[in-house]
């Protein structure tokens, strides 16, 4: 893997009163055989010299185009996560931590996502089963090497939404025990048969918390708007008969909110303080 360390956003530079600083990185993949940009957000402080010995916990995100710039992201609306992230370390409701976008790889974003072959979308040759081992044996090492990142499953967090989320999903159970904060925003839980619903009954090492969110109107037309708000109501009963309660699984059933960077944006604030916040 090779490293090239690009100057941030002119969407970074732009924004007022931010601390924080994103920096970009290329990232060579083997296993996928291909390389992407890696955006990772650092808090305000993490270069002060009395913070030089001090560990922060991270939070992976799939798409990471989306994230911080609406210059790179899709039809140009950004999560707006280092603005969210700013504001919640200054108000003291989550801990400095560092944010890392991981690019998605744009037309072969639904085969790196998918782990099993799907009809809806047509995906007959899935790359997912190498997803967990290109997040773990890839990325967490290139950015454990380069930033001072805390360990362990309650320091690192992983997430995404839509085929993204399904990345995640699939990843926390193919690796329990590595990730303890997890992020569904409007997963794709209907693909490939439901399989991964189905994987999810007998598993137990959910991570520590999990933000899970849907809106009604993500689908396109009522029945499968209803479709899918169901399919995250089942998830959420397998979740909670593994034990997860309030304090370990919130869900949000966002009424007329659509399938949008716009709406996990604007979710994004409350997901960040459940799954890190300080006095959770």
């Amino acid at each position: 893997m090779e490293e090239t360390t690009l100057p941030p956003t002119s969407g970074s530079e732009d924004a007022p009163d931010l601390a924080g600083e994103l920096r970009l990185h290329e990232l060579q993949s083997r296993i996928f055989r291909n390389t992407r940009m890696l955006r990772v957000w650092l808090p305000p402080g993490y270069g002060a010299p009395e913070n030089q010995t001090r560990h922060y916990p991270v939070f992976y995100l799939n798409d990471g185009q989306n994230l911080f710039d609406p210059a790179t992201a899709y039809i140009g609306v950004d999560w707006q996560a280092d603005e969210a992230a700013d504001r919640l370390i200054r108000e003291g409701r989550i801990p400095p931590l560092i944010i890392v976008g991981i690019d998605n790889a744009q037309k072969e974003r639904p085969r790196e996502y998918l782990p099993y072959r799907s009809f809806h979308p047509p995906i007959m040759r899935p790359q997912g089963k190498r997803y967990p081992d290109f997040v773990l044996n890839e990325v967490m090492p290139f950015v454990h090497q380069r930033y001072r990142v805390a360990r362990g499953p309650e320091n690192t967090g992983l997430g995404g939404s839509s085929l993204g989320a399904i990345a995640s999903l699939y990843a926390v159970m193919e690796r329990p025990g590595v990730f303890g904060r997890l992020l569904l925003e409007s997963p794709s839980l209907s693909i490939s048969n439901r399989q991964l619903l189905k994987s999810g009954r007998a598993f137990r090492q959910w991570p520590a918390r999990i933000f899970m969110a849907m809106g009604t109107r993500e689908a396109g037309n009522e029945d499968r708007d209803r479709e899918v708000v169901e399919d995250v109501r089942e998830l959420e009963h397998v979740l909670r008969r593994a034990g997860l309660r309030e304090d370990r699984l919130l869900v949000r059933i966002d009424e007329g909110a659509s399938h949008s960077e716009k709406e996990w944006a604007k979710r994004f604030p409350e997901a960040l303080t459940f799954l890190f916040g300080v006095s959770s």
